[in-house]
């Protein structure tokens, strides 16, 4: 069976960040196809890609000093967004509400739609019955996103859709998305405190 190529994540060196090696043998950057970054870079070139990327280099330099929130809602006045959506986890409406109004005070329209929008049973969808335990209706991204696009909200904001419910959003917004929170169930919505502490090291890397 073909095994995948190392790549970044498989590189400890970070050289590119500061342009100076050491670069390991499999490094994309120094192995790279001229063609390829040629054609990512004529991409940026197209003006709502350009736009983004302006955006997000101006809205990183002063990022260092202010929370996420703030930086959404700057990122969105920087390319010209007068509308902004918010998909929300039901479990998580206060906080989105709290969201929508520091957006407001910017200036901004926000529409917001819950995961539960529908009210569909999962069993209705196909889904076993053991899955109502934790809630009879099934989350819906894309109604969420569909009901995004129709209202025409030109930025989209993710607050704590369940892993996979998002990738399902992702996918069906026409509009270009950033996450505000990021569910995790048991460490207040920050995936990567099990990174940083010894408590979780068995039940991520068993065995080692």
């Amino acid at each position: 069976m073909e095994t995948t190529p190392r790549s970044c994540i498989d590189c400890g060196t970070a050289g590119c960040n500061h342009g100076k090696g050491p670069f390991p043998d499999f490094c994309l950057t120094e192995n790279l196809d001229p063609e390829e970054l040629r054609a990512a870079l004529a991409l940026y070139e197209e003006e709502e890609n350009h736009t983004l990327l302006l955006a997000a280099a101006v809205t990183e330099c002063e990022g260092y000093h202010i929370p996420r929130i703030q930086e959404i809602g700057r990122f969105a006045q920087r390319i010209g967004c007068r509308r902004v959506g918010i998909a929300t986890c039901v479990g998580l409406i206060n906080e989105a509400r709290l969201i929508a109004r520091h957006l407001r005070l910017m200036g901004l329209e926000v529409y917001g739609v819950g995961c539960k929008v529908g009210m569909v049973p999962k069993h209705e969808l196909g889904l076993p019955l053991e899955c109502e335990e934790c809630g009879e209706y099934s989350c819906n991204p894309i109604l969420q996103a569909t009901l995004l696009n129709r209202i025409g909200t030109q930025l989209n904001v993710v607050v704590g859709l369940c892993v996979g419910h998002d990738s399902l959003f992702y996918k069906y917004s026409d509009a270009p998305v950033t996450t505000a929170i990021t569910k995790d169930r048991v460490l207040s919505h920050n995936p990567a405190g099990a990174l940083y502490t010894g408590y979780y090291k068995n039940q991520l890397f068993p065995g080692q």
